[in-house]
């Protein structure tokens, strides 16, 4: 196996008129999103099409880069040729299209949201990518994220685990999911100042020793932890 070290190239800019929306989304969490990055993970009062188009803009928007540091995350997490990644609450395909980049037709890529208009768009970018591949897009429930037992290397959410309830029963059935030695990958912000000012009330953020021990709960043990993100905690898991 190779470990990935391909620069993923630029994805064009979102189109209003490419964005095909497969149901409605949240305008609260639209609103977060004019502060900082949040995937689509969420339910609450609900708006039409117009919101998904600029939750995908701000997504999009390519100064997030200089904050989410994409490239750094891929290599942290060591992926090589063969791999089954998900990305949980993958949204527009941020982190899909880089995953997607560093396996290609070698290994396999789950996009799983609740979200089917975002995963409509997520699989329309992955084609300008222009190379070969093997993804799958999966709209799941908002208990389970519905993949096949016993597959992943690697199960990855970013800006994700803060939306999921009832976190500790949704990782053990994640955890039927990872191969033997698969592992879990959470990245979310603090809860605190390291943040910065994000726009929003933090009170619905998960502190990292929360997700650890809701993690450890689950049946589960922080393998590895990752400091290079300014505002976000980036830990990695493996089953006990």
């Amino acid at each position: 196996m190779m470990t990935c070290t391909k620069t993923p190239p630029p994805i064009p800019p979102p189109s209003r008129g490419r964005v095909r929306v497969g149901g409605l989304f949240s305008f609260f969490l639209v609103c977060l999103l004019l502060a900082a990055p949040t995937l689509a993970q969420h339910k609450e009062q609900h708006r039409g099409p117009s919101d998904l188009k600029e939750y995908i803009e701000i997504l999009e928007r390519p100064e997030r880069d200089k904050e989410q540091k994409p490239n750094e995350v891929i290599k942290a997490l060591n992926i090589t040729d063969y791999m089954t990644i998900a990305d949980i609450g993958a949204g527009s395909g941020y982190f899909t299209r880089k995953f997607v980049w560093a396996v290609q037709d070698k290994g396999m890529v789950y996009a799983v949201d609740i979200e089917p208009g975002m995963l409509k768009y997520n699989e329309e970018m992955i084609e300008h990518l222009h190379t070969p591949y093997n993804a799958k897009f999966i709209v799941a429930k908002e208990d389970d994220p519905l993949l096949p037992p016993k597959s992943m290397d690697l199960v990855f959410l970013c800006n994700a685990y803060h939306h999921l309830e009832k976190r500790t029963d949704y990782f053990a059935r994640v955890k039927a999911t990872l191969k033997p030695k698969g592992r879990v990958a959470i990245i979310d912000f603090y809860h605190d100042e390291r943040s910065g000012n994000l726009g929003f009330s933090k009170d619905h953020l998960v502190p990292r020793d929360t997700v650890v021990k809701e993690m450890t709960d689950a049946g589960y043990t922080l393998s590895k932890e990752h400091t290079f993100l300014a505002k976000q905690y980036f830990l990695e898991f493996v089953a006990k």
